[in-house]
């Protein structure tokens, strides 16, 4: 037998995450995020302390909010590198479900090590256990397998062995990326074992770039030089395989204008003359007219979301071709879409090579810059008078005349993540949106987790006051590790964008503003005293040309700034834009004349749907 090195399963463990490297020679998972409890404390917390910088430890405020911020973290850096996460058994393990699906849904790695029940069942039922009557094996964990890629029970000190190496291909695979679960035994992660020396020899992950099937590359070939207005619909793909150049030329050499998701937004520029802005429901006039008139629509590294595709009712020529290059299959075949599968960086520029001089000739610039030209007058400060409050595109256009190329927008759930992509006009890279899993109270811990990973960017979050009351201690976090970030609160009274929502599906407006609540009081929340009182650095703008000077002397603290304003909960940014129609049921029976109007302009949407073939 080799050498062995005798020590505890959560030793071993710690040891061997802090030598799995990247090509650049920085660890892949950089560190944990951790709140401790009794399923975790004395083993993986000993061994967690004995790493010191090696491996480093950050305590949050709520299990959630630090895989956020993990996620947030992996997001920014294109997944290139991520963190872990760790918790007791019980509810710091369920806290997580909600954070495990963000990242299963967003395609995103996060390694999650979940302490569990005792393997050897001694003193069951031990503190915070579930118990299933009829199942001996399930624990509160079990609630990860839906949401984690990967998912492992350590019940053997040397199951580690095989369990790291599966979470990390999982995390470091392209086509299969997403969270991984290591459900950890308390008592597992004491036990002592006579490890491989082997075992803890660093180890460089490389991510893979996989070229497309050269029939596969030909055929999509094919199809491009046979349409006659073809549209891109760039997603977050593009960004993760850091392809944002090769869709520059590619789009340029070929004519072909580009429509973006929210995950893919800022992979060109705004500025970038082929960038049509957004596409879907939450779209811009000049993107949404492109694609209800191509004959092909190309999607690069987009999963074709029903906001995207407008409930499938956005694209309209009778002689529609849907086309997806995707790393992963099953998202290239959706919708019934001719598959190109391989990496975005790699295929692109072998299809442009296929393509040779082939130019479309259906790209008319007037559309985008009519629609840019209606942005900025949407967006400019009207000047209010006193008692009559700005709307929320007023509110991005301060941060914008504010903002420089270094400036990154972020943002996860509520009125704000569709009017920014409608309106912020991102440099590349300045933009950073959690739309496909829309969680309220991503935002703050986003924000740092941005910030984490980008500290030369000013990070920008917008949250609205629904948002902030979900999901906001990771501030104290920022304030203790001198994350500086500037956070926007809109306050609304409530959930602006639910309400509108609900009222133009017929409903009353019912239980989403305070105002329509059953409560004895409206709420008057100190928003901020209450971000004071954490140790940010908190103000209230009166106005916008207010808020723009706040902004700007935000830039070079050390710590969060947060700068609330009050905005009118009523318009939306669709009524000034070209958004699609989106598939929201309607109540088909009963109600009164409003439902009835809801009901018969559905009616007519869905016939507009396209169903796959």
């Amino acid at each position: 037998m080799g050498q062995t090195i005798r020590m505890t399963a959560a030793q071993a463990m710690v040891r061997w995450l802090s030598v799995q490297m990247t090509a650049e020679g920085e660890r892949f998972v950089d560190g944990v995020w951790a709140i401790f409890g009794h399923g975790n404390v004395a083993g993986l917390g000993e061994a967690l302390h004995g790493a010191g910088k090696d491996f480093p430890t950050w305590r949050g405020q709520n299990e959630q909010t630090m895989a956020h911020a993990a996620i947030a973290y992996a997001k920014a850096k294109k997944r290139t590198r991520a963190m872990a996460v760790t918790t007791s058994i019980g509810p710091g393990s369920t806290n997580l479900v909600t954070a495990a699906a963000l990242a299963h849904v967003n395609r995103l790695p996060l390694l999650i090590i979940a302490g569990d029940v005792f393997a050897n069942r001694r003193p069951d039922p031990v503190l915070q256990q579930v118990e299933d009557f009829d199942d001996g094996t399930v624990s509160a964990n079990d609630c990860l397998r839906p949401v984690s890629r990967y998912f492992d029970r350590i019940t053997r000190p040397e199951h580690i062995l095989t369990a790291l190496p599966r979470a990390l291909r999982v995390m470091t695979d392209p086509a299969n990326c997403g969270p991984a679960t290591l459900s950890f035994c308390q008592d597992v992660q004491a036990e002592a074992y006579d490890y491989p020396a082997g075992f803890f020899e660093p180890r460089v992950w490389h991510i893979r770039r996989p070229a497309p099937d050269a029939r596969e590359l030909e055929e999509m070939a094919g199809l491009i030089r046979a349409a006659q207005s073809p549209v891109i619909i760039a997603g977050g793909g593009v960004i993760h395989a850091q392809a944002e150049a090769e869709l520059d030329a590619f789009a340029t050499r070929h004519g072909i204008p580009v429509a973006e998701t929210q995950a893919g937004k800022s992979a060109l520029a705004q500025s970038h003359p082929m960038n049509l802005g957004a596409a879907g429901v939450d779209g811009a006039e000049s993107a949404n007219a492109a694609l209800r008139d191509a004959d092909l629509v190309i999607g690069i590294g987009t999963r074709l979301q029903d906001f995207t595709t407008g409930s499938r009712a956005l694209f309209r020529h009778p002689d529609l071709r849907l086309v997806s290059l995707n790393i992963q299959g099953y998202d290239a075949a959706k919708h019934g879409a001719v598959s190109l599968v391989g990496d975005a960086k790699v295929t692109l520029g072998l299809l442009s090579g296929a393509l040779g001089d082939h130019k479309a000739t259906g790209f008319d610039p007037a559309a985008r810059a009519a629609w840019l030209a209606k942005v900025d007058d949407h967006c400019r400060d009207r000047k209010r008078p006193a008692g009559e409050l700005p709307i929320d595109a007023e509110v991005i256009g301060a941060v914008q005349r504010t903002s420089t190329e270094a400036t990154v927008a972020m943002c996860a759930a509520g009125t704000m993540p569709g009017a920014l992509k409608l309106l912020w006009q991102a440099a590349r890279g300045g933009y950073h949106m959690e739309y496909g899993y829309s969680c309220m109270g991503y935002e703050v811990a986003g924000a740092m987790g941005v910030k984490l990973a980008m500290p030369e960017r000013d990070v920008v979050c917008f949250v609205g006051d629904g948002s902030y009351m979900m999901a906001n201690a990771e501030l104290a976090t920022a304030v203790m590790r001198r994350i500086p970030f500037t956070v926007v609160l809109t306050d609304n009274r409530g959930y602006g964008c639910i309400n509108r929502l609900q009222q133009g599906c017929g409903g009353a407006p019912f239980n989403n503003l305070y105002e329509d609540c059953n409560i004895e009081a409206q709420p008057r929340i100190d928003y901020v005293a209450h971000a004071a009182s954490m140790g940010a650095h908190a103000v209230k703008a009166a106005d916008i040309s207010d808020l723009e000077a706040k902004l700007a002397q935000a830039k070079g603290r050390d710590i969060p700034t947060v700068i609330v304003i009050e905005t009118d909960p009523g318009p939306g940014p669709g009524e000034n834009g070209g958004g699609a129609w989106w598939d929201v049921a309607v109540p088909q029976a009963g109600g009164p004349e409003r439902l009835e109007r809801a009901r018969d302009s559905y009616a007519e949407h869905v016939l507009n749907q396209r169903l796959a073939t």
